[in-house]
């Protein structure tokens, strides 16, 4: 795959699936994106970014920069808990 620099794009984003009339727990966004722009991480290294905010409040939650090792291991933990619960965790 051709890498450019200068890239940044969203794959995918959403809400979790808590109720939202819970008062303890407010709903949480989450977004998966693609991007080279850490400059702490390396000059052009692509990073999978992925942010966690409470909904409605952009710009204030946590953005982790994951190298493609990372973002594995978080796959494969995905992957375990939905077959700790019973659920196919897909491809």
């Amino acid at each position: 795959m051709d890498i450019v620099a200068g890239v940044r794009r969203s794959v995918d984003d959403a809400l979790d699936d808590h109720p939202p009339d819970d008062d303890e727990r407010p709903p949480v966004s989450w977004a998966v994106a693609l991007s080279d722009d850490c400059e702490a991480c390396g000059d052009g290294d692509l990073r999978v970014v992925l942010t966690v905010e409470e909904a409605g409040r952009a710009g204030l939650g946590l953005v982790a920069h994951l190298a493609p090792d990372t973002a594995r291991r978080l796959r494969s933990a995905i992957a375990t808990a939905l077959r700790e619960i019973g659920e196919d965790p897909g491809p």
